[in-house]
């Protein structure tokens, strides 16, 4: 019975990493194709490592199955996300037809903080 539902479990992660590759070719811009293999894989690789936790319990291969799949949970996310506030900050602009650009939003207040401040500074010290 656990052999059946770790194969299955297992495939399923093969599918997400399948479509995840699909959405990596396939989507038009930058932001779009590093979410779709963030999402897809991260949920993809943790599947197939869960399957593999199913199949083998409680054994140290199963242990690291399960180490393994915090590890990625944690650390994908957060390198997608800095992947994109890099790539942003360094000039790649996303595809067109996006309705919001809240993180230029973000960034010009974050700029305009940054001056009042310089300038609060700058005013002290010529005192």
């Amino acid at each position: 019975m656990s052999e059946t539902a770790a194969l299955i479990i297992i495939g399923i992660g093969i599918l997400f990493d399948l479509f995840g590759t699909i959405g990596l070719t396939r989507f038009p811009d930058f932001y779009t194709r590093i979410q779709a293999a963030t999402k897809c894989v991260t949920l993809g690789t943790c599947l197939i490592l869960l399957g593999v936790f199913v199949h083998q319990g409680l054994d140290p291969a199963g242990i690291k199955a399960v180490l393994c799949m915090v590890f990625i949970l944690v650390t994908s996310p957060t390198a997608a996300h800095a992947l994109a506030r890099g790539a942003y900050r360094g000039g790649i602009k996303p595809a067109e037809g996006y309705r919001a650009d809240a993180y230029a939003e973000a960034l010009k207040k974050e700029a305009e903080r940054k001056v009042e401040d310089s300038k609060a500074k700058g005013f002290r010290r010529g005192r």
